[in-house]
């Protein structure tokens, strides 16, 4: 009652005559509608051609592929499922005239495929430190039990993460029906740190192992390689020195004998593998061997560039990774600072243009993916092309 003698008289007639002022008209967003949907078709597009070229080319079917299939086909799933919905809100100034039930299955997958996403990538690096400790037990070619388990865990663990929405935490006292969002604040935080904060430092540390495994193993296997070569030079030479006179019209000394096929066998690998490396300038054996033809390298020219070819497809997965996940951290991590933030700190006042903003780049992220594996890796950068040609 005291709150309406304070009213004016003009606000008091409207309650006596129960009528309510008219709502404020809403303009509609046509630059988010456009950019929406060159987004899903960029998204859609780029991800169907990344599962195709996976099934299609048989040099892609590789064990870390598999998990980018996995990676792509969560994508895909949030152009087609999340992203329309999204993309009409926005048009309709960020405003949502559909249903509750309709807002709580967009959230639900909203929450699962992003968090699909970075466990996919968290499982890649769990892949990749595997390779790298393990490499005895590791099946580059073929999918076993152990990388089954980890797509597997990936999927299951991220409908984890966003069950409670299916189950009803979303129905809070009082809910805005114009508002699509996870009204919760304390899933809004356990959901962040189940699905960004602890996987990420994990997904990192991993790369970081990663990375100084094979620094070792590269030092470790020149190393192995110098002394092998010294320890054979220093015997050739003895033998040629007391056996056999020097030739005319070769290098200076005399020429060297054919080395151990072991050894000529690393060489060989040594020689393809660093050719797109700054270590091709520091070739660890002798210029009389690289000049002088070895006639016992032809016994398995074919197991060597097969044995080249096999590593050095993935040294170049081993560079297009990285790339994705900072990619994905540079596209999430303000998407997750911001939304914790907000749950956290009830009197902070967070734009919704900025909520907007975050959310958005968080969604270009699923663009990003197809476009660096075009860009860092031949394999796939031959199959678009082809692709592209044949359209």
């Amino acid at each position: 009652s005291r709150r309406i003698w304070s009213l004016p008289a003009s606000r008091e007639d409207q309650l006596d005559n129960h009528t309510l002022p008219a709502a404020p008209v809403t303009p509609y967003n046509f630059p988010a509608l456009v950019f929406g949907v060159v987004l899903i078709v960029i998204i859609t597009g780029g991800n169907v051609l990344v599962c195709l070229s996976v099934y299609l080319e048989k040099a892609l079917k590789t064990t870390t592929n598999y998990f980018i299939v996995s990676l792509a086909f969560a994508d895909l799933l949030l152009a087609v499922l999340v992203l329309p919905l999204f993309v009409y809100a926005e048009f309709q100034g960020g405003v949502w005239t559909l249903n509750m039930l309709m807002c709580d299955c967009l959230m639900t997958m909203d929450v699962m495929l992003c968090t699909a996403s970075i466990f996919n990538l968290c499982a890649i690096s769990v892949d990749r430190f595997i390779a790298v400790s393990i490499p005895l037990n590791y099946n580059r070619k073929h999918v076993d039990h152990r990388q089954v388990i980890l797509l597997s865990a990936t999927w299951l663990l991220a409908l984890a993460v966003a069950s409670p929405v299916i189950f009803g935490i979303n129905n809070v006292p009082n809910r805005d029906p114009t508002e699509c969002k996870l009204e919760d604040n304390n899933y809004v935080v356990y959901s962040s740190v189940c699905s960004f904060f602890i996987p990420c430092p994990i997904m990192l540390l991993l790369y970081f192992g990663v990375f100084r495994g094979l620094q070792r193993w590269e030092e470790s296997r020149k190393t192995k390689l110098r002394s092998s070569i010294e320890a054979c030079r220093k015997l050739q030479h003895a033998a040629v020195a007391t056996a056999l006179p020097p030739l005319a019209g070769t290098i200076p000394g005399p020429l060297p004998m054919p080395l151990p096929r072991i050894i000529e066998r690393d060489l060989a690998q040594s020689r393809l593998d660093d050719t797109d490396d700054y270590m091709q300038q520091e070739i660890p054996y002798p210029r009389q061997y690289r000049e002088n033809s070895v006639p016992t390298v032809t016994f398995s020219q074919q197991q060597q560039k097969k044995r080249a070819k096999i590593n050095n497809r993935e040294r170049k997965a081993m560079r297009v990774l990285p790339v994705v996940v900072g990619c994905f951290l540079f596209c999430w991590t303000p998407f997750f600072v911001v939304h914790t933030t907000r749950a956290v700190c009830l009197t902070c006042d967070i734009p919704p243009s900025l909520m907007s903003t975050v959310t958005w780049l968080g969604y270009v992220n699923s663009a990003l993916n197809p476009i660096i594996y075009t860009i860092f890796n031949a394999e796939f950068k031959k199959f678009f092309k082809k692709c592209f040609h044949c359209c």
